[in-house]
């Protein structure tokens, strides 16, 4: 079937735009996959991409994840294949993946859907992965996480593009505290999480595909009030706009990038540190006291962060970084910490850090 030829409308043509920009950075001749849901966002994103792809010299595919929460979500999932297919996107693949039990159900859900997506990625040998978020979504993350008290890293919200390392990668990274977003030691053949949109409003991507006659999905989980990310949709969001005035989700967003670019920066400078400071031991590494010391607070604590995620796999929380910053610029003759996963102690004018149950500590 040919792919859908819509009159060109302001709506389509701001998709389009947001689309070709992304799509700039991409190599010619690879192959690009939009990480399809079937919604508004997603089914306006492939459209464009559709269209866009190759007239930049690119090939263009789709990934449906299917994660299996809902009845009909086999359904749900061949309708946006066969949407993707009629748009002209090719390959196209649904993936369906088993979502984790235990803890919240939107990170795990999330946390699968990447595993998915990296996955098929890598089988395809795919060079981006086209993500449908819009700057409605990146408001609602900077306020989920201004109510978290989750940081900078956190109110930096999503990245225009990150790194994603192939499903199939072998060998410990070093990450970027703060989680998947802006990671370092990312190998170059990583796989590039794009996200087009983070400039467009939700209601551009409703109306594009009202102007291209495509009928998107409506997830019935998007008015799920049990979900925090819906009622800061639904409930926050609007009274901060009444109360406040228009503008506030682009207020947001504007706060994102701003807090984005200085996060980038602080950790690009703790990962030239930690190269150079930290030094091996056993069952772990060390840093020394002094270069610490002599650090501001924002560069210490990056440095702690960074040390545990990199040795040990490990997400320090805020009172657990703070605990281990004691050692540094509070110290007195304290007894080693006994962290999850890790035991801190300094000894000889260095943090050391090592593995949770190394010499006789308690696991």
């Amino acid at each position: 079937m040919h792919p859908r030829r819509p009159r060109l409308t302001p709506a389509i043509a701001d998709v389009r735009r947001g689309v070709r920009a992304s799509l700039a950075v991409v190599g010619e001749g690879r192959l690009v996959l939009v990480a399809l849901s079937g919604g508004p966002d997603s089914l306006a994103l492939a459209a464009a991409t559709a269209f866009e792809a190759p007239r930049a010299g690119l090939r263009a595919g789709a990934i449906v994840i299917d994660h299996g929460l809902q009845e009909g979500s086999a359904d749900v999932a061949a309708q946006a294949a066969r949407q993707a297919s009629e748009l002209g996107l090719d390959p196209v693949v649904v993936r369906r993946v088993e979502v984790a039990s235990g803890g919240g159900p939107e990170a795990a859900a999330r946390a699968a859907r990447y595993a998915g997506l990296a996955a098929v990625a890598a089988e395809l040998a795919a060079s981006a992965v086209l993500l449908g978020h819009t700057l409605d979504d990146q408001a609602e993350t900077v306020l989920l996480g201004l109510a978290r008290g989750s940081g900078p890293r956190s109110l930096a919200g999503m990245a225009p593009r990150a790194e994603l390392p192939p499903a199939t990668a072998e060998g410990r990274q070093i990450h970027a505290p703060g989680g998947h977003e802006g990671e370092f030691g990312v190998p170059h053949d990583a796989i590039a999480l794009v996200r087009p949109l983070l400039g467009l409003r939700r209601t551009t991507t409703v109306q594009a595909c009202a102007d291209a006659g495509l009928e998107p999905w409506d997830d019935p989980h998007n008015t799920d009030a049990a979900y925090s990310r819906v009622r800061v949709r639904h409930d926050v969001l609007p009274v901060l706009e009444r109360e406040l005035g228009p503008g506030v989700a682009e207020a947001l967003a504007r706060t994102a990038e701003q807090l984005r670019e200085d996060a980038d920066a602080l950790d690009t400078f703790a990962l030239e540190q930690i190269e150079e400071l930290a030094e091996p031991a056993e069952a772990g590494l060390s840093l020394p006291v002094a270069a610490l010391a002599a650090n501001p607070p924002a560069l210490r604590h990056r440095l702690i962060r960074l040390a545990v995620a990199a040795e040990f796999g490990r997400s320090l929380s805020r009172a657990h970084t703070l605990e281990i910053a004691r050692l540094v610029d509070d110290w007195h003759g304290q007894d080693a910490l006994h962290l999850p996963g890790v035991r801190v102690e300094r000894t000889g004018g260095r943090i050391h850090f090592s593995a949770a149950g190394h010499e006789g500590d308690e696991e």
